[in-house]
């Protein structure tokens, strides 16, 4: 029997810029721990860093981090538009 990991999409922004080098994502996920993904550059070339946090509060306080850090006119995405995170290596 296999134990299913259900991944919850918690909150997912975008630094607005569509440029390949210059765009920004971020995503905050939860399976059993909660998790941060950044992605800098396109979904092609661009670089993805993960974190791992035993609390909402620790992530969102990684969320706001990277927010602040970046630039561009950050907006969270919701609907259809809140896609999953990139896949782990």
């Amino acid at each position: 029997m296999y134990d299913a990991v259900v991944v919850e999409l918690q909150g997912r922004w975008w630094n607005g810029v569509w440029g390949r080098l210059a765009r920004r994502d971020v995503w905050l996920t939860r399976e059993v721990r909660w998790h941060v993904v950044a992605r800098a550059g396109d979904s092609e070339t661009g670089q993805v860093l993960r974190w791992a946090f035993d609390s909402e509060a620790e992530a969102r306080a990684m969320v706001r981090r990277l927010l602040a850090s970046g630039g561009g006119q950050w907006r969270e995405q919701t609907g259809d538009a809140a896609t999953a995170p990139p896949p782990q290596d």
